[in-house]
């Protein structure tokens, strides 16, 4: 270490509470702390905990639990879910554009921040019931887009209009029941789509049925809208099977436990960091390669270290 204004060497002089190297000038006695590196966003972790608590992230463990594995305070840790969370957002807006598609699953799934709506008082619009609209391709199993919002005609509408930018040529597309999906669809894909809908009906409760016990489910339509969707191909499994991947790898989404998100933001990177890593770094089991390889978007699996940077 040099002084900068005498041009003289520096001595040692103690460290800093974070064991930073501090340095003194023997004629002007000006003290200087050791230069450190900058790295994601002008942190100053190393890359490879970055990398580990990425790691840690999409494998389902909860911010507490990333803090005793690797010792990093959590406010650190959600700098870099947030922070991380936002590059993945926009590497899909980016490298998802107009992908050609042939049969496209939508469906949402229920979710909440802070508390649960029925017991919302507060007046933060934030709060309450949080649902993620996904969208994926059945023979790829790339996820197209995502939009986390509620359950409402507005929020359905700006989802299938990055359906729209997301996807390109005639395809089929299958929804659930929900009936805003039809203006929706009819809105920013229009007839370029054979539109179709898998109405599932619920039996009542039983009188001795718990409170947690899944509902019964007695009739299944396959409804079709307008076009000429296929009778085989009008199915929803594929992206309700996404939809458990989801609540097994993001920590927030897990039911009845406190690992539940407070904030929205917070949420949003977790599902952003969620869906980069399942389309380009996680190697499907039936794919034998990643979503992105199988839509040609990309030729090889991802390490976490290329999602991040990317």
């Amino acid at each position: 270490m040099t002084c900068h204004n005498c041009r003289t060497e520096c001595r040692k002089f103690g460290k800093t509470r974070k064991g930073q190297q501090r340095y003194r000038c023997c004629q002007c006695f000006k003290t200087y702390s050791e230069p450190r590196n900058e790295h994601l966003g002008g942190m100053y972790t190393p890359p490879e905990t970055v990398e580990s608590i990425v790691t840690l992230f999409v494998e389902g463990c909860s911010v507490r639990s990333i803090e005793r594995i690797t010792g990093v305070h959590q406010v650190t840790i959600l700098k870099i879910l947030a922070l991380v969370g936002q590059r993945c957002e926009r590497l899909l807006e980016r490298t998802i554009r107009n992908v050609p598609v042939k049969d496209v699953q939508c469906d949402e799934m229920w979710g909440f921040v802070y508390c649960k709506e029925k017991r919302n008082v507060t007046a933060d619009p934030e709060h309450g019931d949080a649902y993620c609209f996904v969208a994926i391709e059945r023979n790829s199993k790339l996820v197209l887009t995502w939009h986390l919002g509620r359950r409402t005609a507005l929020d359905t509408a700006i989802f299938i209009e990055k359906l729209n930018g997301a996807a390109d040529g005639h395809f089929q597309i299958t929804t659930d029941g929900f009936s805003p999906y039809v203006d929706a669809i009819l809105t920013s894909l229009g007839t370029r789509v054979d539109f179709s809908q898998l109405i599932k009906v619920y039996a009542a409760p039983a009188e001795n049925e718990t409170r947690y016990s899944p509902a019964r489910v007695v009739e299944v339509i396959a409804k079709p809208v307008w076009g000429q969707p296929d009778s085989d191909r009008i199915c929803t499994s594929h992206v309700e099977r996404q939809n458990l991947t989801m609540r097994m790898h993001i920590r927030r989404l897990t039911r009845l436990t406190n690992g539940f998100s407070k904030k929205r933001a917070n949420l949003k990177a977790a599902i952003a960091l969620h869906f980069g890593w399942y389309d380009f770094c996680r190697r499907h089991q039936t794919l034998r390669m990643t979503p992105a390889m199988e839509a040609g978007i990309t030729d090889h699996i991802w390490t976490i270290r290329e999602l991040i940077g990317g």
